[in-house]
């Protein structure tokens, strides 16, 4: 399925990957006690940021990176359905894997 948001800049579209569902001595967790999620996939990249010499810096994710994301970083938005998250690259703490 193809996602018709296209980042700008050195912005990056996140899908929040959610944990599943846990349950501690048999307590079944509600949706608004769980925090919000810490991992996600890269879905598509911006059109890069410029540096002062006005030549183009390249990402260091890439589409499909499995990524570390800042708990509260981004701007959450809906596509079809699906919560995304637009950030810019400098809030993401790491490639996973």
């Amino acid at each position: 399925m193809a996602i018709n948001v296209k980042p700008l800049g050195d912005r990056v579209l996140v899908q929040p990957i959610e944990e599943q569902e846990t349950k501690k001595g048999g307590i079944i967790i509600p949706d608004t006690a769980k925090e919000k999620p810490q991992e996600g996939k890269v879905v598509a990249l911006g059109t890069g940021k410029l540096d002062d010499n006005g030549k183009k810096v390249e990402f260091t994710v890439k589409e499909g990176n499995k990524v570390l994301i800042s708990k509260y970083g981004g701007t959450e938005i809906k596509v079809d359905g699906e919560s995304y998250l637009i950030m810019r690259e400098d809030d993401i703490l790491g490639i996973i894997g």
